[in-house]
């Protein structure tokens, strides 16, 4: 299709967000500190209105310039999700960055370019629109994880983000190009159809496949390359944290599905070891292994959850490599979900914090209860939703994922999943050991404002609205993989 009206109206939410983001970007010049409120309300509203921009397009799929980018129901969904995950972060970094006069245009800014970022590795139909994406993305993370200049622990977690992540987008480049060398094509449905025509030279193919599985792993976090999580997710200002750790989660999950199951899915599970879904098996039994044992011993809460966040990425994979709509469909409920709960969990560190105290670590938590006990019930929520305590939702997707696996004969890997998981237990229980039943360090009471207590709830309790109700959101995912 050439680039004409119809082309701008499948871009319309990108058109949207880029144009606040240059909106944005020119009046912050003019506002003096005392009217950044401005720039924190154009910022959501840029969100909100790129979110309808998302609901009024084209339900159906439509390829445009050329292959490059995809615009499907996949992709809406999970940029509704994406966007949705994004506000919840916003709000909850006003006053923590407010009381550390770090509360300036910028952070929203390359907050709003790392979403634009995601938004195109979600719609991707190609390698070369999907790295721009990444980079995209990538770059405004870097500079997010240094945003506080004057923290020596934020400069060195962005620089060893920074130097790893050079490292992986190389990795990433390496293995495209080897793709591209042997497939001759670059857009997804091009080496799809090389692939299952038999024309592509396998080895050649399979060492592309194994790079570009080092930078999809990567962004994921997983295991063996996990090594920038605990340290930049310990080192970054936790409402960065709260970013960092929830929303590029869901732009992972695109990059694989587009990748894997799209471009490469006739090397999928169907070719069991030999083609990827033996080396997801190995990234995700470490991944699950790693992530729950090491976070065992863990004081700080930020590296906890980064831990944790590695464990879930493994039970991302497990959903992925059941493969079927049945396994991607239960990754996609998975990310979504996790990805909601990890701001949240995050975002109320971010409201305990105050001028002068960074709530990092597990006595920071301690009588919350009495203190407030109604975020002590919301972190109750998102750490069960976590663990995978029913009637949350994290049971559900959990559960999704361990059904995939015995329907596709992986009832081995559902057990080790269940072995690991009741491990992780013990660490999300001592968090709500400390919240209720220690005595507080503190009586000074939590001072929130309105709109992150209103996101905390709307956060905490959607957690037990999907939990009792799992299908409205399931549906939605099942939908979205059937359309592919």
């Amino acid at each position: 299709m050439d680039f004409n009206a119809s082309t701008l109206l499948f871009l319309l939410p990108e058109i949207v967000l880029l144009s606040a983001i240059a909106v944005i970007l020119v009046l912050d010049l003019f506002l003096d500190q005392s009217k950044r409120m401005f720039t924190y309300g154009l910022s959501l509203a840029a969100l909100v209105a790129t979110m309808a921009a998302v609901m009024l397009g084209d339900s159906g799929s439509r390829v445009v310039m050329h292959g490059a980018y995809v615009v499907d129901a996949m992709g809406s969904v999970l940029k509704m999700a994406l966007l949705s995950v994004g506000i919840f972060a916003f709000i909850y970094s006003r006053r923590y960055l407010a009381d550390r006069n770090l509360f300036k245009g910028e952070f929203y800014v390359l907050g709003l370019l790392a979403i634009l970022g995601m938004m195109i590795m979600v719609s991707a139909g190609s390698f070369l629109s999907l790295y721009l994406g990444l980079e995209l993305l990538a770059l405004s993370l870097y500079a997010l994880v240094a945003f506080d200049g004057d923290s020596k622990p934020g400069s060195e977690a962005a620089m060893k983000y920074f130097v790893l992540g050079a490292l992986a987008s190389g990795m990433l480049l390496y293995g495209i190009s080897m793709i591209y060398g042997a497939t001759g094509m670059l857009d997804f449905a091009g080496v799809a159809k090389v692939i299952a025509g038999g024309q592509a030279d396998q080895t050649v193919l399979t060492f592309g496949l194994v790079f570009v599985l080092i930078g999809i792993a990567f962004k994921f976090g997983a295991v063996p390359f996990h090594m920038w999580a605990p340290d930049v997710y310990q080192g970054a200002p936790v409402v960065v944290t709260a970013f960092l750790g929830s929303v590029p989660k869901i732009a992972a999950f695109a990059m694989a599905m587009r990748i894997l199951a799209e471009s490469m899915g006739g090397l999928g599970p169907e070719m069991g070891w030999q083609g990827w879904q033996g080396m997801l098996i190995i990234l995700a039994v470490l991944s699950l292994a790693l992530g729950n044992v090491v976070a065992l011993v863990q004081d700080n809460i930020k590296r906890m959850l980064a831990y944790s966040t590695i464990s879930h990425v493994g039970f991302i994979f497990l959903g992925l490599l059941a493969g079927g709509d049945k396994g991607y469909s239960a990754a996609m409920f998975y990310t979504i979900i996790y990805a909601l709960t990890a701001v949240g969990g995050f975002g109320l560190l971010a409201i305990i914090s105050r001028k002068g105290l960074e709530a990092e670590y597990l006595h920071d938590l301690k009588g919350l209860n009495k203190r407030s006990p109604w975020l002590a019930a919301m972190m109750l929520l998102i750490i069960f939703s976590m663990a995978g305590v029913p009637p949350t939702v994290g049971f559900f997707a959990k559960l999704f994922v361990l059904d995939a696996l015995v329907n596709a004969d992986l009832l081995w890997l559902a057990l080790v999943a269940v072995f690991f998981s009741v491990i992780g237990a013990f660490y999300y229980l001592r968090v709500i050991k400390v919240i209720y039943f220690d005595k507080p360090e503190s009586e000074e009471p939590i001072v929130a404002n309105a709109d992150a207590r209103l996101a905390i709830s709307v956060n905490g309790l959607a957690m037990l609205y999907y939990g009792i109700f799992p299908a409205s959101l399931l549906a939605v995912c099942q939908a979205a993989i059937a359309a592919l």
